[in-house]
């Protein structure tokens, strides 16, 4: 953690701590998984002071919630996409794919102005904004991101609020 000296004084501690919230919480890392929060500091060390610059750099220990996806996890997402293809959606910071032989086969893509997936009686929809349960069948980890690949054919998954019934 990186601390210019305008920082220092008797709220240095403060900074660091306030700092370290503003640049690590709400980013990703493929190993850990996106940081919702920081929810202690278990031990700053001695600062470092970088030639030229004036910048101390201070090792910090902390710990943090965080949110990572696995494969067979059941999460609750919003549709945020609807296409031939299948649809997108987001469960907080991770977008999840949906492909079209991924949802159950008595639903047919409808193109139009509100693109969706119907069911041949047209009891279900599947449209932006819908809410649908979903298993995740596969995770990708990037270095700042996770995408994931989800499933709405099986048990109990599929459309759980659909908003053009509210």
């Amino acid at each position: 953690m990186q601390l210019h000296p305008r920082y220092f004084g008797r709220s240095l501690r403060d900074n660091l701590v306030a700092k370290l919230m503003k640049d690590v919480e709400g980013t990703c890392s493929g190993r850990h998984g996106f940081v919702v929060a920081v929810t202690g500091i278990e031990n700053i060390g001695k600062g470092l002071i970088r030639d030229g610059t004036g910048f101390v750099t201070f090792p910090v220990k902390y710990r943090c919630v965080v949110f990572r996806p696995f494969k067979g996890e059941i999460l609750e997402a919003v549709v945020t996409m609807v296409n031939k293809m299948g649809f997108f959606a987001e469960a907080g910071p991770v977008q999840i794919f949906v492909s079209n032989h991924l949802i159950p086969d008595d639903m047919e893509f409808q193109s139009g102005d509100m693109p969706n997936y119907t069911t041949s009686d047209g009891s279900v929809k599947i449209q932006k904004d819908s809410e649908v349960r979903l298993k995740i069948i596969g995770t990708r980890v990037d270095a700042t991101e996770i995408f994931c690949i989800g499933t709405i054919k099986d048990d109990f998954l599929g459309v759980i609020n659909d908003p053009a019934t509210i």
